[in-house]
């Protein structure tokens, strides 16, 4: 039951408090709503069993909650919150991800966005908000200490109660100023639904919510390359999911993929958001990586060449817009295939940090790295160490799998 819980409350999490903000314009409440909510939960299912609708459940509580702190506060003619709704309203607002969530978190995304907020802040806020992504999580992913996230995470949302953001979509003329931070947010929240490939976890979901979402970005801004370009590119990543898991429940790697299970119809969705990118002249990070995507998806069976020195050009070319670890390292495996994996670990190795040394791919390519230049002990030793990082189930399996 435990374990139900928590999968049932992560899955939940992003998409109640995005609503409990939107209604009540106060992210604390909302987010001390509903871990009272998780409480009452965790006291109430165990007796009474799941509720088939967990989401609706814990927003129903949450919401109950929210309203009594504010009665207790008195404070309800400055907050103004709409009156209740009937009891299956909730349930139905709730039942389908494309009657809520669309509208409620793309609102709250451009709140957390909003250019009062530090820059470094807002993806931060946004993913811990929006999209319910751990602490722990999203220090990883920006590969920041904890306790210097948490910091932000603070100072953020008391700028918003302070600077009185509004809680809606800005119109048009104010979208430019929070687009990068409110791409950077799907474009980190995709990237921790697609990691796993079985599918399996709590942010697995979120994967074909983002197709949504980029679409209604590509519709406000359907000049903005990098928009376009991230549309692209999840489109392409979500067409190869049917092929991303062997029979036997292991991950399958990009090349080892088999091009006849790609969903056809997305990759052409996403050829046309690439080809509208192009049109547009320059090509930002999004836009290269879409096309690295692209590239792979072009393939039809597995008998067509893996495209790595094209791949390896546009990583170059990525490196000029967004030079960075997360880029070196992908870089570093179209290297391998190009130019040896001793040139690939001497770059790798040129990027080791402390941070590095606790992100779970670094140590997963240069284990591989190591065991192909026939360095044993040392590749266990990598191996053990990308293990120990706790990938997904499938992702494990593989690692163990190329273990020597």
């Amino acid at each position: 039951m435990e374990a139900t819980l928590d999968c049932a409350v992560r899955a939940a999490a992003g998409r109640v408090v995005a609503a409990l903000a939107a209604r009540f314009r106060n992210l604390d409440l909302a987010e001390d709503a509903f871990a009272g909510a998780c409480e009452a939960a965790a006291r109430n299912w165990p007796r009474t069993g799941v509720p088939a609708d967990a989401a609706a459940w814990l927003y129903r509580a949450a919401y109950r909650r929210a309203l009594d702190e504010v009665r207790r506060q008195e404070v309800r003619d400055r907050l103004v919150p709409d009156p209740p709704e009937p009891e299956p309203n909730a349930e139905d607002r709730l039942g389908g991800d494309e009657q809520l969530i669309p509208d409620e978190r793309l609102r709250l995304i451009f709140v957390c966005c909003h250019p009062a907020i530090a820059a470094e802040s807002r993806a931060l806020l946004t993913l811990r908000l929006v999209c319910g992504l751990s602490a722990e999580e999203i220090a990883a992913a920006f590969m920041l200490p904890v306790p210097t996230l948490l910091q932000r995470l603070t100072r953020a949302k008391r700028k918003i109660a302070a600077a009185g953001v509004p809680f809606e979509v800005p119109g048009p003329d104010a979208w430019r100023d929070r687009f990068e931070a409110v791409i950077t947010t799907v474009e980190v929240a995709y990237a921790k639904a697609h990691e796993d490939a079985a599918g399996a976890s709590a942010h697995a979901g979120f994967a074909h919510e983002v197709l949504g979402l980029t679409a209604l970005l590509a519709k406000m801004v359907p000049d903005e390359g990098e928009v376009l370009g991230l549309a692209a590119l999840v489109r392409y990543a979500e067409a190869r999911r049917p092929a991303r898991l062997c029979p036997n429940g292991m991950m399958a790697p990009l090349s080892e993929q088999d091009p006849r299970l790609w969903l056809r119809p997305l990759i052409a969705e996403a050829d046309a958001y690439l080809h509208r990118a192009s049109n547009l002249g320059a090509f930002g990070p999004r836009a290269l990586n879409a096309a690295i995507h692209g590239l792979w998806c072009a393939r039809r069976t597995l008998d067509d060449p893996p495209p790595w020195p094209t791949v390896l050009r546009l990583y170059d070319a990525m490196l000029a817009e967004r030079d960075d670890a997360i880029v070196r390292l992908n870089r570093a495996v179209a290297l391998a295939e190009v130019a040896g994996p001793s040139a690939a670990l001497a770059e790798l190795d040129s990027l080791a940090t402390k941070r590095l040394q606790q992100f779970q791919p670094w140590h997963a390519v240069r284990a591989d790295l190591l065991r192909r230049l026939d360095r044993v002990d040392e590749s266990r030793l990598a191996y053990d160490r990308a293990i120990d990082l706790a990938p997904g189930p499938a992702e494990r399996r593989w690692l163990e799998s190329q273990r020597p």
